[in-house]
Order: C-alpha cells, then structure tokens, then sequence
C-alpha cells in the first residue's frame, strides 16, 4: 500500500495544443499504477481543454475553484465535490470559469488514447 499526499506531489507545466492557455500544471498522482492513470490537472482562469474524446471511460473529481463540462449538447457548472463520469467516445471539453481558477483529478484506463477534435 502506498499513499499519496497531493500538497507533495510536484506540479509541472503541460505544454500542449490541447489547451486553450499555458496556465495549466499536472501532477502525477499514481505514475507506477498498472491499471489507471490518475492526475491532478490545474487550470488558470478561463483556461480549458480543446474538443476531445477517450476511448475509455474518464472520471473528474473536482477539487477546487469552478469551471464547467461541456459535450455537443450540454454545459454544465461544476465545483469542488464533484464528480462527473465521461462516457467513452463522448466528445467534450472542460476547463476553468473565467473568473475562477479551476482543478480536478481524473481517472482513466492507463493506455486509453484520447483524439483532439478541435484546433
């Protein structure tokens, strides 16, 4: 057993075309786990993630600030406490309000692959 404490966990800069911002850090929360990649990704204000899919199942569990979960159909308000599910193959985006810096954990098969969709 092995446990993680996330105020210890080093934050390092994502550079990515996937986000619409370069005020975003990772922290890897389980880098050794065979079966699931779980990470803390922080996101300044107003930043968020392109138009994407996984081809697995992904988890959100907000921690702090508000931001929002979009698809091709919805948008909804989340903060911390909860919890989204993300269909495998759902197209979405998530990210921070613009007047809110914004973090969440999220879970996913180790492996799974996501496709950008949005430039």
């Amino acid at each position: 057993m092995r446990v993680v404490k996330i105020n210890e966990v080093k934050k390092e800069a994502v550079s990515s075309p996937l986000f619409t911002g370069s005020e975003v850090t990772r922290q890897d929360l389980l880098p050794d786990s065979r079966e699931f990649t779980v990470a803390v990704v922080n996101f300044g204000k107003g930043v968020r993630n392109k138009f994407h899919t996984h081809d697995s199942e992904q988890i959100l569990i907000v921690t702090s600030g508000k931001g929002f979960i979009v698809t091709e159909l919805e948008k909804k308000g989340i903060s911390a406490g909860d919890v989204v599910i993300i269909p495998a193959g759902e197209k979405h985006w998530h990210g921070a309000a613009e007047d809110s810096e914004f973090s969440h954990i999220f879970v996913y098969r180790s492996g799974s692959q996501a496709t950008q969709l949005e430039e």
